[in-house]
C-alpha cells in the first residue's frame, strides 16, 4: 500500500495533522501535528492511528510521533496582603472577560487551604485526571482550563499542610498539561508565606496584579505584597480598588463602608499603575455563588471587570517583557 491510500485510510481528523508519512519494509512512520491537542488526545489519537495503520495489508508496524509549536505562555499572579478583599472574584472575572475578548486563559487555584475558584467558575465536582505524572485541567466555565486543590479534596475538607506539602502541590498544579493556554492566571492565597514564595522562586510570574480593598490596614497588607513582587523582580501590571462604594438598593444613595480611593493613592505612591474600582454590589455577590460571573454579562458590574481586563490584556501585549516558557526552561 502506498502512502497516498494509507493516508486516505485514515479518519480526517488524524489524516489533516498529518506533517509526514513514509512506508518501508511493512513499517509505516507518521509526524502529526500536535498543536492544541492535550496529552490525554495526543495519546488517544496515536493509538487509533497507530491501529488503523496496521490494520492495513502490508503494514506490520506503525510509528507516531508529534510535532508542535512551541506555546509561548505567561503567568500572571493575582494577589493580595490579606484574605477577603475579593482576590479570587477578581481572577474568574478577568479570566471570563479574557476568554470574551478571545485570548486562551486558563486558571490556577493556588489558594490551597481555601479553594474557591470551582465554585466561581463552576466546576465543582469536577475531578482532573492524569497522564503519567501530569495532571490534565478541568473545565470551567465558557470551557476555561483550570486546577484547584478544590477538584483534589473532598469539599469541606480541610487541609492541614505544612509549607513544603503546600508547595508541592501548587508545583503539580501549574506544571500541568495546558494544551493551547497562553495566559494562565494564579489566584494566589493572601499573605505572603511559603506558597507565595514558591511562586515567585520556582514559578516565577510574567506580572501581578494585586488587590485590595481601600480601607487602611488592607492597604499596607497590599503593599507589603508589592514589596514581595518587587523583592523577586515581578513587573506588577497594576493595582485594583475592590468593594469600592456602595450603592443603596432602597434609596439610591451612595456610601463608602470601606473607604474611597486609598488604592489609587498607594498606586500612585508607589508609581504603580492603578488598573480600576469594583463596586461592592450584591448582584457581583450573588452571581460568583452561582458559577456566573458578572464578566460574562454585559451590565456595569460586568463592564468594571472587563474594563480592568483590557488593562492586562493591553499590558500582555505591549508591556509583557517577563521570561516566556522557554526562559523558565
Amino acid at each position: 500500500m502506498d502512502e497516498t491510500e494509507l493516508r486516505a485510510a485514515l479518519p480526517e481528523q488524524i489524516a489533516s495533522r498529518i506533517r509526514s508519512l513514509k512506508a518501508k519494509e511493512g513499517t509505516v512512520t507518521a509526524v502529526l501535528d500536535a498543536g492544541g491537542l492535550s496529552a490525554r488526545e495526543r495519546s488517544a489519537m496515536e493509538t487509533d492511528a497507530k491501529a488503523m495503520l496496521v490494520a492495513q495489508e502490508g503494514v506490520d508496524e506503525a510509528r507516531i510521533a508529534f510535532m508542535a509549536d512551541k506555546v509561548t505562555r505567561r503567568y500572571i499572579a493575582v494577589g493580595s496582603g490579606k484574605g477577603g478583599v475579593g482576590k479570587s472574584t477578581l481572577t474568574a472575572n478577568l479570566a471570563v472577560a479574557l476568554k470574551r475578548m478571545g485570548h486562551a486563559v486558563g486558571v490556577v487555584d493556588a489558594d490551597i487551604y481555601g479553594p474557591s475558584q470551582p465554585t466561581l467558575l463552576a466546576s465543582k465536582g469536577a475531578r482532573p485526571e492524569a497522564v503519567g505524572q501530569t495532571l490534565q485541567p478541568v473545565a470551567g466555565i465558557m470551557d476555561i482550563p483550570m486546577l484547584s486543590m478544590g477538584h483534589l479534596v473532598a469539599p469541606g475538607k480541610a487541609l492541614a499542610w505544612r509549607g513544603p506539602m503546600a508547595a508541592g502541590a501548587l508545583t503539580q498544579l501549574i506544571e500541568a498539561d495546558w494544551g493551547s493556554a497562553e495566559t494562565i492566571l494564579i489566584d494566589l492565597p493572601p499573605g505572603t508565606g511559603d506558597v507565595q514564595l514558591t511562586m515567585v522562586q520556582k514559578h516565577k510570574p510574567d506580572g501581578a496584579v494585586i488587590v485590595s480593598t481601600p480601607q487602611d490596614l488592607a492597604l499596607i497588607d497590599a503593599a507589603r505584597a508589592g514589596q514581595l513582587f518587587e523583592t523577586a523582580g515581578v513587573p506588577v501590571i497594576g493595582l485594583v480598588e475592590n468593594m469600592a462604594g456602595y450603592q443603596c438598593p432602597h434609596c439610591g444613595e451612595f456610601s463608602d463602608p470601606f473607604g474611597q480611593g486609598g488604592v489609587e493613592s498607594i498606586a500612585e505612591r508607589l508609581e504603580l499603575p492603578f488598573l480600576g474600582r469594583i463596586p461592592l454590589a450584591m448582584d457581583i455577590r450573588t452571581a460568583s455563588d452561582a458559577g456566573t460571573p458578572p464578566a460574562f454579562g454585559d451590565d456595569a458590574s460586568g463592564a468594571a471587570f472587563t474594563a480592568i481586563a483590557r488593562k492586562v490584556a493591553d499590558w500582555l501585549a505591549h508591556g509583557a517583557d517577563g521570561p516566556t516558557d522557554e526562559a523558565r526552561g
